[in-house]
């Protein structure tokens, strides 16, 4: 396949043969969903940003040597997840995923809300969020990663399970724990 429908494997595979554009159609796919997932999961934007930068480098520099055993995305979280595993052993303070979002502005004040025409529900959605970062910063560690992985990144649970390390089944109930605690959380806002 050529083009935009071609699949991951066989673009980084064309990558590392020199075709400079299949880079740049893996970068598309998947910048969004990377940085949401790096963004959440690092202690400020500026380390994000730069995690960000390494993780395209590493899949630059590693093109040569990718044996599409593993899907591709599977092997970029692994990249961005050991990167993120390295710079929590040297930064150990965490930060909340309501960190500055763009311009310095908390993440309930960018997310957009169409139906807010009163301040009363500005308020109540402010509110929402408010919870929803909450309750997701109230997770432990592993919980919070395999729910990030699922919500940001739109991984599998096999994919998830390969990312962490993990058996499918550990991965199956960290998230269906995450997704329990979850649920509890927001019933008690609600």
């Amino acid at each position: 396949m050529d083009g935009p429908e071609a699949s991951d494997e066989s673009l980084l595979l064309r990558y590392a043969a020199g075709e400079l554009a299949a880079f740049d159609l893996l970068y598309e796919r998947h910048e969004l969903r990377l940085w949401r997932f790096i963004f959440r999961s690092a202690p400020g934007r500026a380390v994000a940003e730069e995690l960000m930068q390494e993780v395209w480098f590493a899949v630059a520099r590693e093109a040569g040597r990718y044996q599409p055993t593993a899907k591709f995305t599977t092997w970029l979280y692994t990249l961005a997840r050991n990167r993120l595993i390295d710079t929590a052993r040297v930064t150990r303070p965490t930060v909340s995923i309501d960190a500055a979002a763009g311009d310095g502005m908390p993440l309930r004040e960018a997310l957009p809300d169409p139906g807010a025409a009163t301040p009363e529900s500005e308020a109540e959605s402010a509110q929402q969020v408010d919870a929803i970062i909450g309750a997701v910063n109230q997770l432990p560690a592993e919980q919070r990663e395999v729910f990030l992985l699922q919500a940001d990144g739109e991984l599998t649970l096999e994919e998830i399970a390969a990312v962490t390390g993990c058996s499918f089944e550990t991965a199956k109930s960290r998230l269906r724990y995450a997704r329990n605690k979850l649920r509890g959380v927001l019933q008690e806002y609600a």
